[in-house]
């Protein structure tokens, strides 16, 4: 089986400052928003449609960043086959609002505080994702 979604590096210009959002999934760990394609979307349409409802912000997708692969196993689909489509998406409106049935919360960070966090409480599979959105803003980050 194969399950595509679709996600972003959400970043905003606050006060003549680059800042990125990242989200507390239900597992309390450090993310970015994403999720399952629906029928008939393209990936970027999911992935402006999840951003919009996981953390209530409305962006634009400036350009790919990365496609993640792996698999899962599912408890009842057995092994999935997962590609996760990444953006770097400026937010251009809506209020920061976690959809709490999805994920515990969202902030806005300094390119640096999202680094750390995560490397420390994030997805070894995102470190890759968070970099290359971070080169794109003209932001290197140490490993």
């Amino acid at each position: 089986m194969k399950e595509i979604s679709a996600g972003g590096v959400v970043y905003r210009k606050h006060n003549g400052k680059i800042e990125i959002q990242l989200i507390t999934d239900r597992y309390g760990k450090i993310s970015l928003a994403k999720g399952k394609m629906e029928a008939g979307e393209t990936v970027e349409q999911t992935a402006l449609r999840e951003i919009s409802e996981e953390t209530g912000m409305i962006g634009r997708i400036i350009e790919p960043v990365e496609v993640i692969a792996y698999t899962y196993e599912h408890p009842v689909h057995g092994s999935v086959n997962k590609e996760v489509h990444y953006f770097l998406v400026e937010a251009e409106s809506g209020e920061l609002k976690p959809q709490i049935e999805e994920i515990r919360g969202v902030n806005w960070y300094s390119p640096e505080e999202a680094w750390a966090k995560q490397t420390r409480s994030g997805y070894d599979n995102n470190d890759a994702v968070l970099r290359k959105a971070l080169h794109l803003l003209g932001i290197d980050v140490s490993s």
